[in-house]
């Protein structure tokens, strides 16, 4: 997101200078341990949601004294001091407090206060006063919808959606946390009305305001939701239109501080209590108003800033997270933004219609040397919402990030077995540029049908069986423990059961010509003595 000046009345910033004079900041208080907490790892259900357990039980994730609440006690005397206590943070063991320079010094004088996170307010309120409102990067343009998808079929097409939702995939029973600036009038869009009248989001909360309300401050988290969530045949659909959604206000569009970043925080923490299984978060911090608490490029190694640190914290309780790589391509900055420069999530890059990367979409590598982006999809003039509900078309790595999050939330629904990170890895070796992955467009545009199919490679009897898959011109038969002793012999069969292709097995790699063969989906059924295995392949 870029930034506009914004000049206040004077009769505003009079009123604002008289407010701020009082001198009241916030901050992150750390704390030094959670002794003699009321709350037990061995009773989860105290603070985690049933929903958040089973997904930790279901990837043999344990919950560990990290997980666990702030000391009850601790907050009381933090209160005492005068200050006021906005958020807790169980995984930084940490209070975000808002207090004058007095209050503060008292609260660092408590004997468990460890200290601050930093050494600067979380928010410099005199940066405020010539603060920028910041916008979407790319304007949106009115443009006409075809039909089907609507404007949305190539970025839907591109990463395989409609393979996904034939199959019935369309991210029944996942639940996504959207991180974001505000959803305004997503409440009463018609292309959202099937998610409130079946109750699909499950949750709101504005950790700007600390409220519950969500559906105003900006329309950019209304454009970033109707990429996953639409549901308005000829007009547009989503990438997981039938998922749950959580609505999280993180990020305060009047100014740009660190404070957002902290935001970020408590909401993956309350994301992972509810249960949610992916977090999108179209959002990344690189300078601030405050150029005390400002990043450098040093810092994108995913285990500096909050935002990263938050980020694979909710990443190692198995929820999979797409965020963002940053639209600083063509800029000086250049590189990826935080929190995608985090390890174990997915940053996403953005690319064209022609698959070619975005001049904007922000490079890596991580500052560590790791492959930055992660993935990409179609983020150059895409299909969002606006506040009235009429597909337009944007551009930036806002949009790519909730398109590829919707197709993840579908495949994850396809592969209900696998693990958080089995899923991550399953989309790279699906990806355009898996073999030689680049700074540009990570391991590249990924697949559904490649992904899903590259799960059901079978093993049996220590045999596997190993194949281009989609395949081209030929395909390839591996087996890794060929005997001479067994026999082995292979057919293709086309979807309507004909047989199109068979012979016998000699060798540990059987090359079968498939030139000829017209793009579809094949069985390919191996026999190893009196063993049969069968196997989808597609042909493109």
């Amino acid at each position: 997101m870029a930034k506009n000046k914004l000049f206040l009345p004077l009769f505003l910033l009079l009123f604002s200078l008289s407010s701020f004079g009082q001198g009241a900041l916030k901050y992150l208080v750390l704390l030094k341990d959670k002794n003699n907490s009321t709350y037990q790892i061995s009773q989860p259900n105290q603070f985690l949601s049933a929903r958040a357990i089973a997904r930790r039980a279901k990837q043999n994730i344990a919950i560990n004294t990290q997980d666990l609440p702030v000391n009850l006690t601790y907050i009381n005397q933090i209160k005492q001091t005068g200050a006021k206590v906005w958020y807790t943070s169980r995984w930084m063991n940490g209070v975000v407090i808002e207090a004058t320079a007095e209050q503060l010094s008292k609260v660092l004088s408590l004997s468990f206060v460890k200290g601050l996170e930093g050494t600067e307010p979380l928010r410099n309120y005199a940066s405020i006063l010539s603060a920028a409102r910041r916008v979407s990067k790319f304007a949106m343009e009115d443009s006409p919808a075809p039909t089907g998808y609507g404007l949305s079929e190539t970025q839907n097409l591109m990463l395989g959606v409609d393979a996904m939702h034939n199959q019935g995939f369309q991210g029944q029973n996942m639940l996504i946390a959207v991180f974001d600036a505000g959803f305004t009038g997503a409440n009463t869009i018609p292309a959202f009305s099937h998610l409130f009248n079946n109750n699909r989001v499950v949750q709101t909360y504005d950790f700007v305001e600390n409220n519950t309300f969500v559906y105003n401050y900006h329309s950019h988290g209304t454009n970033v939701l109707s990429c996953m969530a639409s549901l308005q045949t000829g007009r547009m659909i989503g990438t997981a239109p039938q998922a749950s959604y959580a609505l999280f206000r993180t990020e305060d569009d009047e100014s740009e501080s660190i404070l957002e970043e902290v935001n970020w925080l408590i909401a993956a923490e309350r994301a992972d209590s509810l249960g949610v299984d992916l977090i999108n978060s179209s959002l990344g911090y690189t300078v601030f108003e405050d150029s005390n608490t400002s990043h450098t490029y040093q810092d994108m190694n995913g285990k500096t800033t909050i935002a990263a640190r938050a980020a694979k914290w909710a990443a190692q309780r198995g929820i999979i997270c797409t965020i963002s790589a940053g639209n600083e391509g063509a800029d000086a900055w250049k590189y990826i933004s935080t929190p995608a420069d985090a390890d174990s999530i997915i940053a996403v890059g953005a690319v064209s219609s022609t698959r070619n990367v975005a001049s904007f979409s922000s490079r890596g590598p991580s500052a560590d040397g790791r492959i930055k982006p992660d993935l990409s999809a179609m983020g150059q003039s895409v299909a969002v919402l606006n506040t009235a509900g009429n597909a337009t078309v944007s551009s930036g790595t806002s949009f790519s990030s909730p398109i590829l999050c919707g197709m993840v939330a579908g495949l994850w629904q396809a592969l209900p077995n696998k693990k958080a990170q089995e899923i991550i890895q399953l989309l790279k070796e699906s990806a355009s540029d898996y073999s030689a992955p680049n700074n540009t467009i990570g391991y590249g545009i990924p697949n559904f049908t490649i992904a899903y199919l590259k799960a059901q490679i079978p093993l049996f009897e220590g045999i596997s069986l190993a194949f281009p898959n989609p395949i081209n011109d030929q395909l390839k038969i591996a087996l890794s423990d060929f005997s001479a002793q067994k026999n082995y012999s292979y057919q293709v069969f086309n979807m309507l059961g004909n047989p199109i292709s068979q012979g016998s097995i000699a060798n540990a790699i059987t090359f079968v010509d498939s030139s000829s063969w017209p793009a579809g989906i094949y069985i390919l059924k191996l026999q190893v003595d009196q063993q049969t295995v069968e196997h989808k392949i597609i042909k493109i």
